[in-house]
C-alpha cells in the first residue's frame, strides 16, 4: 500500500488484529469432607414454670425472675405469679376438694405412696437441684431427698389411721350414741419453708394432703426449682388435678393475698419470717382460718432431718374439723 492511501476496511487486505489473551482460570483442589465431623450441641434448658390444675402455665402476667444457686450463679428463670395467679390457683383447689375428700382414706393412702414411688425414681434429679439450691455436698443432698420420700411414706401410712386416733365415742347421760370424728378443714394455703427446698416442702404438704384437704402453696422465693420439680412428680402421680397447686414468685406480694382470702380456711405459716408472722396472721381473723406455726421454743432453722420433730400426726390434726353426731338409741 503507497504512502497517502486509504486502509481498506474490512476485506482480504485488511490487517489481522492480534487475538486477546485468554484468561488463565485458577483452579481449586477439591478438599473431601471430615469423615465424622464434630456436631457442637446446646443443652435444652429447662423452663420452670407454675403448677395449678395438673398443668404448668406461665404466670398470667408473663414476668419471671432469676434464681441463684447458693453460690450466686444464674441457675434459671422462675415465673413470677401475680395476686391473679394466686386466685385462679385457690379456685382450682376449691374445685378439686370435694372429690379429694371423698376418697376413701385407703386410695388416699395409696396415692401418697405413689409419689414416693416416683420421687424414687428421679433421685438423681432432685439431688442435684438441692444441691444446687442449698449448697450442699452430694451425699447432704442425697440425705435430703432419702428423708423426703420416706416422710411422704410415713404420712401414707397414717391415712386409714388418724381417724382411729382422734375420733372417739363420748359417754354421754342420756339415750343417745355420741360420736366425734375428723373432717378435713378445705382449702389450706401453704408458705413453704424458704430455707429447706424439698424436705421442709413435703414436710409440711403431706400432713395436710393426707387427710382430704386440697392446697394451694407458695414455694421457696429464692429456692424454688426443686418445689416446681415436684410438681412434675404429682402431675404423673395419682393425686387429682386441683388438690396440689404450686406457684412460685415473691412472698410480698402473694403471702398477704393467700392470707386475706375468703375461700382459704387454713393457713400454715412455718415458712413466713418470724417478724412478719404476727402480721400475716392477723390477716387471716377475718374468716377465721385455721393457722398452723412453728411453737415458740422451736430453734431457728428448723431441722428438718429430725424425724422426731419433723413428722407428727400433730401436723395432720393441724388442719381437721372435728365433727360430733348425736344418734338416738334403739333407732
Amino acid at each position: 500500500m503507497n504512502p497517502g492511501e486509504a486502509a481498506p476496511k474490512g476485506g482480504r487486505g485488511a490487517p489481522r488484529s492480534s487475538p486477546a489473551p485468554r484468561r488463565r482460570h485458577k483452579t481449586t483442589a477439591l478438599v473431601p469432607p471430615a469423615a465424622n465431623p464434630v456436631a457442637v450441641r446446646l443443652p435444652v434448658r429447662k423452663t420452670y414454670k407454675l403448677y395449678v390444675g395438673g398443668a404448668f402455665p406461665r404466670s398470667e402476667s408473663g414476668r419471671s425472675y432469676v434464681v441463684h444457686a447458693a453460690d450466686g450463679r444464674p441457675l434459671a428463670n422462675a415465673a413470677r405469679s401475680s395476686k391473679k395467679d394466686l386466685r385462679d390457683a385457690v379456685r382450682t383447689a376449691r374445685k378439686a376438694f370435694h372429690g379429694w375428700d371423698g376418697k376413701t382414706a385407703m386410695i388416699r393412702g395409696q396415692v401418697l405412696y405413689r409419689v414416693a414411688e416416683l420421687l424414687e425414681g428421679r433421685r438423681e434429679q432432685f439431688q442435684a437441684e438441692v444441691a444446687d439450691a442449698e449448697g450442699l455436698s452430694p451425699s447432704a443432698a442425697a440425705e435430703q431427698v432419702d428423708r423426703a420420700i420416706d416422710r411422704w411414706v410415713w404420712y401414707a401410712g397414717w391415712a386409714d389411721k388418724i381417724s382411729q386416733v382422734l375420733g372417739t365415742v363420748n359417754p354421754v347421760a342420756a339415750p343417745y350414741f355420741n360420736f366425734t370424728f375428723p373432717e378435713p378443714t378445705g382449702v389450706v394455703g401453704i408458705v413453704a419453708p424458704d430455707g429447706s427446698s424439698l424436705l421442709g416442702l413435703v414436710s409440711r404438704l403431706a400432713p395436710a394432703i393426707v387427710s382430704g384437704n386440697a392446697t394451694v402453696v407458695i414455694a421457696s422465693e429464692s429456692r424454688p426449682l426443686p418445689s416446681v420439680t415436684l410438681g412434675e412428680v404429682l402431675a404423673t402421680s395419682d393425686v387429682p388435678d386441683g388438690v396440689v397447686n404450686i406457684l412460685t414468685g415473691l412472698r410480698r406480694e402473694l403471702v398477704p393475698v393467700l392470707a386475706s382470702h375468703m375461700d382459704v380456711n387454713g393457713l400454715d405459716t412455718w415458712g413466713v419470717a418470724a417478724d412478719q408472722r404476727a402480721e400475716v396472721e392477723g390477716m387471716a381473723i377475718e374468716n377465721v382460718k385455721r393457722l398452723a406455726r412453728p411453737p415458740r421454743n422451736v430453734p431457728e432453722p428448723f431441722d428438718w432431718l429430725n424425724d422426731r420433730a419433723a413428722q407428727r400426726p400433730e401436723w395432720i390434726a393441724a388442719f381437721l374439723e372435728m365433727k360430733t353426731v348425736w344418734h338416738p338409741i334403739g333407732m
